[in-house]
């Protein structure tokens, strides 16, 4: 495409060549308010199940809009497996650890209630948007699932029931103990074929009684982060970048969708 517009939507109806995807509220607003965009101007609309388009504004209003779906930029690619278990963190930097996470390539994110944890609830749909913000930005084209608050104890009692998660290892980023190296644990589960998820526990850390838990538990594999002692946002990014490092598409070219067996 010769002039590759810069502005991206997430648009959650299907996506096909000459039809029209309804634009929301806010979207409209964006483009309308802050971009100064108009009918006949053009942008790039995507999602997982139908990849990139290109579009045009046909209808632009303060409440809403509609865009013509012209021709197809990408295909839709496979998403590299790998989940993120955070306890939220204070500040705002619950926010940051999605909006990061999301550019690193997650597929889910599971915000968790630990003993340690002080940030007892979240703004679920605020994290749901950051996600889709970030995607928008970082040129994805999947917007990664944000679970609701959990307790981390009632996670781990119904992972080996769910057909998501009883075949997934789950590492738990350990600060102290017996731990392998993380890239050793990446390696040898991507030749076991088991798809991945991380726990990243708050600032604080995990409390005893929680590391007893995991420590008993089957499919929980406790992975060093090194010697220095890492900030939780600062671990949750090492653990997810490592593992698209050894894992995931990051074997792919700069621009380039990479297209390993993911999910």
């Amino acid at each position: 495409m010769a002039d590759r517009p810069r502005t991206r939507l997430h648009i959650d109806t299907p996506l096909a060549a000459g039809q029209s995807a309804p634009l929301s509220g806010d979207q409209a607003h964006y483009l309308r308010g802050v971009l100064r965009q108009a009918p006949g101007d053009r942008l790039l609309a995507f999602n997982e199940a139908g990849g990139e388009w290109l579009g045009e504004i046909s209808a632009l209003t303060k409440s809403g809009g509609t865009i013509t779906l012209l021709e197809q930029t990408r295909p839709p690619v496979a998403v590299p497996d790998v989940w993120l278990l955070f306890a939220p963190l204070k500040g705002g930097r619950t926010e940051y650890v999605v909006e990061k996470a999301t550019e690193l390539g997650v597929a889910r994110l599971c915000p968790v209630l630990t003993r340690r944890g002080d940030v007892p609830r979240v703004n679920l749909d605020r994290l749901r948007a950051n996600a889709v913000e970030a995607a928008e930005q970082c040129e994805r084209l999947s917007v990664p699932v944000v679970d609701p608050l959990a307790d981390l104890s009632s996670v781990l009692a119904g992972w080996s029931a769910s057909p998501l998660t009883r075949d997934r290892t789950l590492f738990v980023a350990a600060e102290t103990g017996a731990a392998q190296p993380l890239a050793t644990a990446v390696t040898a589960a991507t030749a076991s074929g088991r798809p991945a998820a991380f726990l990243v526990g708050p600032e604080g850390g995990l409390h005893p009684g929680e590391l007893d838990q995991l420590a008993k538990t089957p499919f929980v594999v406790p992975v060093g982060l090194g010697p220095r002692i890492l900030r939780a946002d600062t671990a949750a990014f090492a653990v997810l970048a490592l593992w698209q490092a050894l894992a995931g598409d990051w074997t792919a070219a700069p621009g380039q969708d990479a297209r390993p067996p993911f999910r």
